[in-house]
């Protein structure tokens, strides 16, 4: 619930910048509010998938300390992206989350290269995909498993150039398409979500979001196989970089007890967005925890009159203003 109440206050602050187009403005937001509502979490917390090294990302930084640091509190890493597709909730756009995710220390991956190549599925699908098969055999495989004609199977890719194979091979073989222009982290755990109406995610997306989506597909029992995919100057700089390893969810979020939290900005297939109702916010929350398997959804509704979020800036208790 610690958890919850960090992404709902990020999605909160963050809506009210929503349609403006910063998503400058958007991303610091979310930023403050998440920042500000750590330090009240018990826990002794390690930033392993954040907004950059300190230099360049004064807030929420890889290596940043959060959560009060109680003697009893448990050491866990934290990965965190404040929000899920800034430019969605900057134009008015769907799909846009707040998102974090917590683990045993050592247990959260840090992959080497920002892009990696992933595809995820739900349950039915696990453990029967292959991200090194053709994107036809995938396909068929899928349909088989799932009992549908292929016509009736729906892949979501990201919208981008670098797709315009992957979009050709889907439409061979005759599968819907759902493109999106940002947000792969929502896209890839409604995969695993039978209400979602989609089956599979694939194409080449950023790494820190694979594994905040692996975070929560290992509590659906969902699966996410990535690979590397490496720019140029990674490839130069980064002297063993093995592209041909496939990282699985165990590989990418391990350890017994995964949570993850994610809190709606913009209506999507995962979430509903941020709602205002005469003095009134109404928020929708999903909440895993890989040990248990337990997925909580939450609507909280939010008094304006009383409500307060901790900000990293001005500090607890502000008064959330629209």
């Amino acid at each position: 619930m610690q958890l919850i109440r960090v992404t709902e206050a990020a999605a909160l602050n963050a809506s009210k910048y929503l349609g403006l187009g910063n998503k400058e403005m958007v991303d610091q937001a979310a930023v403050d509010a998440m920042r500000g509502m750590l330090e009240l979490v018990d826990v002794k917390g390690t930033v392993v998938i954040g907004e950059g090294e300190k230099d360049k990302a004064p807030m929420l930084y890889i290596g940043e300390r959060v959560g009060n640091w109680s003697e009893e509190a448990p050491e866990m890493d934290i990965a965190v992206d404040p929000i899920d597709g800034t430019r969605l909730v900057a134009n008015g756009l769907p799909n846009a989350i707040a998102v974090m995710a917590a683990a045993e220390k050592g247990k959260l991956a840090s992959l080497p290269t920002f892009y990696c190549e992933k595809l995820a599925c739900g349950p039915e699908l696990k453990g029967k995909l292959d991200i090194n098969a053709s994107v036809r055999e995938n396909l068929k495989i899928a349909a088989a498993v799932l009992r549908l004609d292929m016509n009736e199977l729906t892949v979501v890719v990201l919208n981008r150039p670098r797709h315009e194979k992957l979009i050709e091979d889907i439409r061979k073989v005759g599968a819907r398409i759902k493109l999106i222009s940002d947000g792969d982290i929502a896209a890839a755990i409604a995969s695993a979500l039978p209400a979602s109406g989609v089956n599979l995610y694939m194409g080449i997306g950023g790494s820190p979001e694979a594994v905040l989506a692996a975070a929560a597909l290992k509590s659906l029992g969902g699966e996410i196989q990535v690979k590397l995919h490496p720019s140029e100057e990674e490839k130069n700089k980064i002297k063993e970089l093995d592209v041909d390893k496939v990282y699985l969810t165990e590989d990418l979020a391990g350890g017994e007890n995964v949570v993850f939290a994610a809190t709606g900005v913009t209506d999507g297939d995962l979430l509903k967005g941020v709602r205002y109702a005469k003095n009134h916010a109404i928020t929708y929350t999903i909440a895993m925890r890989s040990k248990t398997h337990t997925i909580r959804k939450v609507e909280a509704f939010h008094d304006l009159k009383y409500k307060t979020i901790a900000l990293k800036s001005l500090g607890i208790d502000v008064k959330l203003d629209r």
